[in-house]
C-alpha cells in the first residue's frame, strides 16, 4: 500500500450528498478480486453517456459534458471534495480501489459512511472529515478559483488552503500511523513474522495434536 504523508493536488467536485459505492464503482464491474483495473469505470454512471459493461471498451465511450470531473479544469484532480455520507450503500471495497486508480488520495466530505471510512484507510486513501460550513467554503473557493489546490499534511492532520489557512482534522492513531508508513492491516501483522514463526515452533513442541490436521 502507498504510503500518504504530505500531498498537494487539484481539487475535483461531486456536489451531492449520498453517494453511494454502486454510483462510485457500478456492480456489474464486481467481477474481478484484484485491485486494479477499475478506475475507468469509476463514477460510470455519471462519467459516460452510454451503459458500460466489464466486455465493453472504454475508449471510444460518449463522455457526459455536464459532468464535473469530465471538466477540462479538473483533469488530474486528486482530491476529491464531496458532501455528507460519502460512500454509503453496500460494503464493496472496490469502490477506493476505484477512486485510487482513477487518481484519488484524499476525499474531504463532513461525513463518511462508516464501512467506506474504514476501506479507504486500508487501501491507501484518507478521507478527512471536516464540518459542513467548511467543506461549503472550500466548494465556494474551488467554484471561483479554476486550477484550486489543497494540501494535505497527515502527520500535522491540517489541511492547508491557497491562502495559508490550516484546517485542522481528526484521525485515529493506529490509521495515522498506518498510513504514514504505507501499512494494511496485513503489513503490519508481517512486521511481527519472526515472533509469529517463533511462536508456532514452541507451540509445536507443546501442543503437536493442533498441526496434524490433514494429514
Amino acid at each position: 500500500m502507498r504510503a500518504f504523508t504530505q500531498h498537494t493536488g487539484l481539487v475535483g467536485p461531486i456536489d451531492r450528498a449520498n453517494v453511494d459505492t454502486d454510483l462510485i464503482i457500478p456492480k456489474q464491474f464486481l467481477k474481478s478480486i484484484k485491485r486494479s483495473g477499475f478506475g475507468p469505470n469509476a463514477f460510470d454512471e455519471l462519467r459516460y453517456l452510454d451503459e458500460g459493461s466489464p466486455e465493453k471498451p472504454n475508449d471510444g465511450r460518449p463522455l457526459n459534458p455536464q459532468f464535473p470531473l469530465n471538466f477540462e479544469r479538473y483533469q488530474g484532480a486528486s482530491i476529491l471534495l464531496t458532501r455528507k455520507n460519502f460512500g454509503c450503500g453496500s460494503s464493496r471495497e472496490h469502490a477506493p480501489w476505484a477512486l485510487d486508480e482513477y487518481g484519488f488520495r484524499a476525499i474531504i466530505a463532513p461525513s463518511f459512511a462508516d464501512i467506506f471510512f474504514n476501506n479507504c484507510f486500508k487501501n491507501g486513501i484518507l478521507p478527512i472529515v471536516l464540518p459542513d460550513d467548511i467543506v461549503e467554503q472550500l466548494f465556494a473557493e474551488m467554484y471561483a478559483q479554476e486550477g484550486y489546490r489543497l494540501t494535505v499534511d497527515l502527520e500535522r492532520q491540517v489541511v492547508v488552503k491557497p491562502s495559508g489557512e490550516a484546517l485542522a482534522f481528526e484521525v485515529d492513531e493506529f490509521r495515522k500511523h498506518c498510513l504514514l508508513n504505507g501499512f494494511d492491516e496485513i503489513g503490519v501483522t508481517l512486521r511481527d513474522a519472526d515472533k509469529i514463526t517463533a511462536y508456532e515452533q514452541a507451540r509445536k513442541k507443546t501442543a503437536p495434536w493442533l498441526f496434524n490436521f490433514g494429514a
